[in-house]
């Protein structure tokens, strides 16, 4: 894989973890602040009334999904790392340069 892939995959994993963060991350905020303000977490729903939760398991879950966005976004700046410090094209060998300014460019002009 070329190293201008490996550059653009980790933008794109950086971007996608943020991206899960901020439309997922409100529902997993919202137990650590019920546990710390009122020592009692509740789940809200649309269509039913609010139920009493278990704390320690809505803090497992938002722990769960926050470890999920650390590894995509590791994922990211490992990819990102590895493009940057790759094998790019001004350390190729120039008898093995295709293109202008190449020997196999040179040998291959008829005359």
């Amino acid at each position: 894989m070329s190293d201008i892939r490996f550059i653009l995959a980790g933008v794109a994993l950086i971007f996608a973890g943020f991206l899960v963060l901020g439309i997922l991350g409100g529902q997993y905020r919202g137990a650590v602040v019920q546990d710390t303000e009122f020592n009692e977490c509740v789940k809200y729903f649309d269509d039913a009334p609010p139920q009493t939760i278990d704390c320690n398991q809505a803090i497992q879950e938002s722990t769960a999904f926050f470890a999920l966005v650390l590894a995509i976004l590791g994922a990211g700046i490992f990819a990102l790392v590895k493009g940057y410090r790759g094998k790019w094209d001004n350390e190729v060998p120039p008898d093995k340069m295709l293109g202008p300014g190449g020997d196999r460019h040179n040998d291959s002009k008829p005359g």
